[in-house]
């Protein structure tokens, strides 16, 4: 999840809405990463897109609504720059996940804000 989620900011730019659960089944926006490298690949490219959305944009049109839909029903609808940064938030809270998964398996853990307990190059 935390792979593609910097691609969120690109659909909130150029898409006015997503359904999470569309009518008919089938989400429209997905990724199938199956290795390191499909992960590292997706998280480049979204990271690589959201920064080319981000300039290609205007204050004005981040100012317009954003919906988030679950079967054709809106669950949310806020401004564009609030939804983009709901989305950062809320990869931070994965990100923050992930860094028990890697505790729990004895995978040393990066710094993130400043030296961890696993990394004092700070």
């Amino acid at each position: 999840m935390i792979a593609g989620m910097p691609s969120w900011v690109t659909m909130m730019i150029d898409r006015d809405d997503f359904d999470l659960n569309p009518p008919g089944g089938g989400s429209s926006f997905g990724q199938d990463m199956q290795t390191t490298k499909d992960l590292l690949d997706a998280l480049d490219k979204g990271v690589e897109s959201a920064r080319a959305a981000l300039a290609g944009t205007t204050e004005e049109h981040l100012l317009k609504p954003w919906r988030l839909l679950v079967a054709g029903n809106v669950v949310q609808e806020k401004p564009r720059h609030e939804m983009i940064r709901d989305a950062i938030n809320h990869l931070s809270h994965h990100r923050g996940q992930l860094t028990v998964y890697l505790r729990l398996n004895d995978i040393p853990v990066p710094s993130i804000y400043g030296p961890s307990a696993d990394d004092q190059r700070f």
